[in-house]
């Protein structure tokens, strides 16, 4: 693997591909983004590895031929659908429970005692029980196939895409831990999780009533 590999026009349109999917407003760029203004920096990077770790896993699948599995065993997506659409649910009764919260809380209280490990797991089921991480995958390691390369670029994408990965999600939990982005917290909280709460619904609804 040589460093021309990594810049090839189908590596760097997947490159390309996967930021715009990774830095969109999701899921999981949300829940860093919430985490860092209430529970802080470190709370927000350890459920960013979480969430690296579980598209990780997707890639290596992805890369090992996922698609292939999934069109053998297609009860395997729709589980994980199942999985996820009712996770996201989850999610969205924990935010609407904080948002009904009357007293807004002390900057980097929310959480804060939470363990690690649990962050961790949390952020890694998150992206775990998420279709669409999956599809995106296999989308990304396609547009890295080339009729004459074959699959020798997918290796340089999955490795530069994981460094998307890790830059973009860190980034949002060192941007939104600030003081300034937790004194805005505080004053929006309520706001914010009712926005989570009709969001991780509206998600988990349409995956779970998902047809394909």
């Amino acid at each position: 693997m040589t460093a021309a590999s990594f810049l090839t026009a189908d590596v760097l349109i997947a490159y390309s591909a996967y930021f715009v999917g990774t830095a969109s407003p999701g899921p999981s760029n949300l829940a860093i983004m919430s985490l860092a203004m209430s529970a802080g920096r470190r709370a927000a990077l350890t459920f960013a590895l979480g969430v690296v770790s579980g598209s990780f896993f997707w890639a290596l699948l992805a890369s090992l031929g996922l698609s292939a599995v999934l069109a053998t065993y297609s009860q395997c997506l729709v589980a994980i659908k199942i999985a996820g659409g009712l996770y996201l649910l989850w999610l969205s009764f924990r935010s609407a429970r904080s948002a009904l919260r009357s007293a807004s809380l002390p900057t980097g209280t929310t959480r804060a005692d939470e363990p690690l490990k649990r962050l961790y797991l949390r952020g890694l089921l998150l992206h775990l029980t998420n279709p669409k991480a999956i599809l995106v995958w296999l989308s990304i390691v396609s547009l890295a196939i080339s009729p004459a390369g074959g699959m020798s670029h997918t290796a340089p994408v999955v490795l530069g895409c994981m460094c998307i990965g890790v830059s973009v999600f860190s980034s949002y939990a060192v941007l939104f831990s600030t003081d300034s982005a937790r004194r805005i917290y505080v004053a929006i909280r309520r706001w914010l999780d009712g926005s989570l709460a009709i969001m991780f619904g509206i998600a988990g609804l349409k995956m779970l009533t998902s047809k394909n």
